[in-house]
């Protein structure tokens, strides 16, 4: 009695070649079975592999029916034709010459110019046939990865998207699968990530934590829930939460400016599939490719920032009003701030860690730093700029307005979500009574869908006091002051990073501000300057 494993592989480039499909293989195998097999049989199981190039042994059902054949379940293989079970002529010769024999597996070609069945005809496995068989399904495959990889790069050069799925914030365009266009439910979650990093002064593990809180699902649950078939292989324990290292891909991700950027990692080659990085100068970059989800000067900030040093405190959300900004005005490197007998100090992190000769020590106390720079930037905006413009500056993208009503979309989804999973609940004990379900079924179910639902009720919680926050952004005492009195009275860390590059600190308590806009002072005066030259 034969345990038959009927193995059936598609790759992509088969295309639409219907002899190659998948009911035709399963077709050609049954019509083989009913008619030439010789030997009774039970069909142990069918294994397929949808879309996968047939010169990689790692393929699932592949490696599954391989397994079948180590544990006893499977001793026949059954296949149309050499090609479809390898590509590659080095696992050819290994299965069909050793790991086949050792295990005394069976195997039928059906459609190959010299059909073969090991049982039978043994020995036509070591005729010139059938490894000749093996070199040209080899170099096809060698062909039409020259063939596909010539059409990505040109496909790439162009700006044309050639990934399976469209990054997170974009979906492919259902009439050209070439282009993306933007997901505004998951735009919606990028454009909050820059708004709280750039312009809310929020940690990367503050952020984490917000979506976290108010049940966002991460990248990988996302796609999920849309029903595409995507598997993230460095997710970990794919339980739908953010972790930092996602929230810092999406901050640094040129692709929300509407920049394609594609190649960043490679197969090694047609035979070897594990995927390595590409240099930088070997990525293809095509700007304007496709809309934007963060506006440009968005999203430099958010790179000027990701470039500084700007850790928190353990359990702390909101990064220090200096953090990242702070620099020692000789050596050029970020100072440490430190406590000591009441008030805190910024010094020179060569001098404290590294050594006292190399620089000094350029202490300045941090109130002193905050009245510095507070006066510094209120003579700015009374010589340079207008309130109004800074609040509009602050606020353009995304709008507390948009932002509220985000807020606003996730209260009633998550407020839907409880009603589903309290119906549900109340389901259960109807569906016990009615024998639908076990007694240990009913507490099983019970208890995990009581877990949903306080862990809804608290998402809700969070998104509520976040809508309130948001809310409330245009009361804060900063903005009444730019529009009551035309100037500032305090710091807020959102005006900071908008305004202020880098804060240079001199031995003394000496201060020098880079602006992140040109000085009206010098302008001024070089304007002077040239005129009284003539320029």
């Amino acid at each position: 009695m034969w345990h038959v494993a009927i193995y059936i592989r598609l790759s992509r480039e088969d295309g639409n070649d219907e002899s190659n499909s998948i009911i035709n293989q399963r077709k050609i195998a049954a019509e083989y079975l009913q008619k030439s097999f010789q030997g009774d049989y039970v069909i142990a199981g069918e294994y397929i592999d949808d879309g996968l190039t047939g010169t990689d042994d790692s393929r699932a059902d592949f490696q599954r029916m391989i397994y079948d054949i180590e544990t006893g379940k499977v001793d026949c293989v059954i296949v149309k034709n050499l090609s479809r079970a390898f590509r590659n002529y080095a696992d050819q010769g290994h299965y069909l010459e050793a790991y086949f024999p050792l295990h005394n597996v069976r195997l039928i070609t059906i459609s190959d110019t010299v059909p073969l069945d090991t049982y039978l005809h043994p020995e036509v496995v070591h005729n010139f046939e059938v490894p000749i068989t093996g070199v040209m399904n080899d170099r096809y495959a060698y062909k039409t990865s020259v063939d596909v990889r010539a059409t990505l790069r040109t496909k790439r050069s162009n700006g044309e998207f050639v990934g399976a799925f469209a990054p997170y914030g974009y979906q492919k365009n259902p009439g050209n699968k070439n282009q993306i266009i933007i997901d505004e439910q998951a735009a919606a979650v990028v454009r909050d990530i820059f708004a709280w990093f750039t312009r809310d002064g929020m940690s990367i593990h503050g952020i984490v934590q917000y979506l976290n809180e108010r049940g966002e699902a991460n990248p990988t649950e996302y796609k999920r829930q849309c029903g595409l078939a995507y598997y993230n292989p460095h997710a970990v324990n794919h339980d739908g939460l953010w972790n930092p290292k996602t929230v810092r891909y999406i901050l640094r991700n040129r692709m929300y400016v509407g920049t394609m950027v594609q190649g960043q990692q490679r197969v090694v080659n047609y035979k070897v599939h594990a995927r390595v990085s590409t240099p930088q100068d070997e990525w293809f970059v095509v700007p304007n490719t496709h809309a934007a989800i963060i506006p440009p000067e968005e999203f430099a900030k958010a790179q000027s920032l990701l470039a500084r040093d700007t850790r928190t405190a353990p359990h702390c959300r909101q990064v220090h009003l200096f953090a990242g900004l702070i620099r020692c005005g000789d050596c050029k490197r970020a100072m440490t701030r430190k406590v000591s007998k009441g008030y805190a100090y910024f010094s020179c992190r060569t001098y404290k860690d590294q050594s006292k000769t190399r620089c000094s020590k350029h202490s300045i106390r941090e109130d002193n730093l905050r009245q510095a720079v507070l006066l510094a930037i209120q003579r700015q905006i009374a010589l340079f700029a207008s309130p109004t413009d800074i609040i509009n500056n602050i606020d353009k993208s995304p709008s507390a307005q948009c932002r509220y009503r985000r807020m606003e979309l996730l209260l009633k989804q998550r407020s839907v979500e409880l009603d589903r999973v309290i119906h549900a609940i109340d389901s259960l004990y109807g569906d016990w009574k009615n024998a639908d379900i076990s007694r240990e079924e009913y507490l099983r179910l019970k208890t995990s869908l009581a877990e949903r639902s306080e862990e809804i009720r608290r998402n809700i919680g969070h998104i509520a006091a976040e809508r309130e926050a948001v809310g409330l952004r245009y009361d804060k005492p900063l903005r009444k002051a730019l529009l009551q009195r035309g100037n500032i009275d305090s710091l807020d860390r959102s005006l900071l990073v908008e305004l202020v590059n880098a804060v240079h600190v001199f031995e003394g308590g000496r201060i020098r501000i880079d602006f992140c806009f040109s000085d009206p002072i010098a302008r001024a005066l070089g304007d002077l300057t040239r005129a009284s030259l003539g320029g």
